[in-house]
């Protein structure tokens, strides 16, 4: 980097550390290149790569922030050692410049400042204090790549292509799921402050335990999409979908509040984008598995509780020991346990699946005397247009995005081929001085935006014709459910003894007042083959990791489930 810095000084009449701090801004920016190269592919959600390397899209989000990190400290030290340049040789005006041909710095300056305005807004205290904040500023992101690109020119920033075009036919596709509603069939009100939301699907659409999707509803925000687990699974409830909210934050809260006032909505719009989780799932492997979790975040273990009953009851093979261990602040939520069967879980012979469940309740000594609560079922009416819940492209999704990338990109290269030779070439002669740049960029992200419009949207709507199957689904729940009364919205409350799931509650162990003595519990599990799966706080995750790797054997397999960054 500094082999000929002497000469260099010499030539451009600059004192030698000048132009080794010249030489040190353009090193870091050239590596900043390479880290924004890799940045989009772990937010590529619905890519066939995140399965192809074993990642799911939220385990994969901790790598886009490592990477955003690391690249803006690079693209930062960038850019002041430029202005230290510049004002040390008396070139600070440089900081304004726009040139028709070359690097624009006036653009290279706009990107920085929304690149730092985002890193701000990633602060764990700003982003887990006013997620909003965080959620609404990341969007300058198109800002960013816009003025990177007018920086550099489109040439050089080819770099970032592969994994940017990617995401680019990721968050399109996403969008045209998002913007068809989903049938919503009913909402179960638990006690505990919790709603679950079952939505019909297509039979077709499959997913592995702890799989996520993302939800939006429109009349309590247009803009906000919120991550859930998926409690069903696709063995035990072929055609329905559920996931559980619990009432934790403003968005949450909302939505509890509409669905448990004196006038419940009759109809309820409802998008969502997903499912999204692990191609394959490894607990079958293990002869027993502990599961450790802390408030809602048992909800992931619900999914691979009914995937497990399914196996033993259908396919006879050998399923692994549970021990459920799930800790509550107070006692009403202990209604959660209700939903660990689906509501046809009287047709599954739960003694197949050995299942032990430890309960504690930390913050009370004794069970509340108003323990006998009520659960409350929501039906909705559905609109012609609500379509089941299906997957963007189904099984076939990897040939589809392949179709996508290729046919995109190659009508993108015809364009811009049909472009340079009948309107660039006659005015810039293949000089490169005399087209600007900044047209020249504007025209290149414009086309490829529009070839990747047109063969991801021809690709979703060729496969949703394909998929008429689906209207069978749909005229499955246009009926008001013989069990709702004459309004065709609300059930009538029932008790939580009364349900058919009254035998789990009955073999749970509940511990009033105690949290649970892991170490004591996981040293006292015997077994060849131990998975331990956490998922809650991140000082019980980080508790259970401690205590695993403590361990001298090499039985026990730990992993933690988390949603959080």
């Amino acid at each position: 980097m500094f082999a000929s810095v002497a000469l260099q000084a010499v030539n451009e009449r600059e004192q030698v550390w000048e132009a080794k701090l010249e030489n040190s801004a353009l090193t870091l920016g050239l590596v900043g290149n390479i880290c924004l190269a890799f940045l989009f592919f772990p937010v590529s959600r619905g890519s066939s790569v995140l399965r192809f390397i074993g990642l799911t899209s939220e385990g994969s989000i901790k790598y886009h922030i490592w990477l955003g990190h690391i690249t803006m400290a690079l693209f930062t030290a960038h850019g002041l050692c430029y202005v230290t340049f510049w004002d040390k040789t008396h070139q600070i005006s440089e900081i304004f410049t726009w040139n028709k041909v070359g690097i624009s710095n006036v653009a290279g300056g706009v990107a920085l400042l929304a690149g730092l305005t985002m890193w701000a807004a990633t602060l764990p205290f700003i982003r887990r204090k006013a997620f909003e904040l965080f959620f609404y500023t990341h969007h300058l992101y198109i800002v960013f790549v816009v003025f990177f690109v007018l920086h550099v020119g489109f040439s050089y920033s080819c770099i970032m292509l592969p994994g940017f075009y990617l995401f680019l036919i990721d968050r399109y596709l996403r969008f045209l799921q998002s913007q068809q509603k989903v049938r919503l069939v009913s909402a179960r009100v638990l006690p505990c402050e919790a709603v679950e939301l079952n939505f019909s699907k297509n039979p077709g659409l499959c997913y592995a335990p702890t799989s996520i999707i993302f939800i939006n509803v429109p009349t309590i925000s247009k803009l906000q999409w919120h991550p859930f687990t998926i409690t069903s699974s696709s063995d035990t409830d072929s055609d329905t979908l559920s996931i559980v909210i619990k009432s934790s934050g403003s968005w949450s809260h909302a939505l509890y509040h509409k669905l448990t006032s004196s006038s419940p909505p009759a109809h309820l719009d409802v998008s969502i984008e997903g499912p999204y989780g692990p191609a394959s799932t490894f607990f079958s492997r293990h002869e027993m598995l502990v599961m450790v979790s802390g408030g809602s975040g048992i909800t992931p273990f619900i999914s691979i509780i009914r995937s497990l009953l399914f196996k033993a009851n259908t396919e006879g093979g050998k399923v692994p020991r549970v021990l459920l261990i799930c800790a509550f602040k107070k006692s009403i939520d202990l209604t959660m346990i209700d939903l660990l069967l689906p509501v046809s879980g009287t047709a599954f012979d739960t003694s197949r699946l050995q299942l032990q469940i430890e309960a504690y309740v930390t913050r009370e000594k004794q069970p509340a005397m108003n323990d006998r609560k009520l659960l409350q079922t929501l039906w909705f009416k559905s609109n012609a247009s609500d379509e089941p819940v299906s997957a963007v492209f189904g099984q076939n999704s990897w040939l589809y995005l392949s179709i996508i990338i290729s046919s995109s990109f190659i009508l993108f290269l015809l364009i811009i081929a049909i472009l340079t030779r009948y309107y660039i070439y006659p005015i810039d002669h293949n000089s490169d001085l005399i087209y600007p740049y900044f047209s020249r960029s504007i025209l290149n992200m414009l086309f490829m935006c529009v070839s990747i419009a047109i063969a991801a949207r021809s690709a979703f709507l060729w496969n949703k014709k394909q998929n008429k199957d689906l209207r069978q689904i749909e005229n499955m729940y246009t009926s008001t459910p013989s069990t709702s009364p004459g309004s065709g919205c609300y059930n009538a409350d029932r008790e939580l003894e009364s349900l058919p799931l009254q035998s789990i509650i009955q073999t749970a162990k509940v511990h009033y007042g105690e949290r649970p003595d892991l170490k004591k519990i996981l040293s006292n599990c015997d077994g060849s083959s131990i998975g331990v799966l956490v998922s809650g706080p991140r000082k019980m995750r980080h508790a259970v990791a401690s205590i695993c790797t403590s361990c001298s054997t090499d039985d026990i397999h730990f992993e933690s489930i988390s949603f959080s960054w």
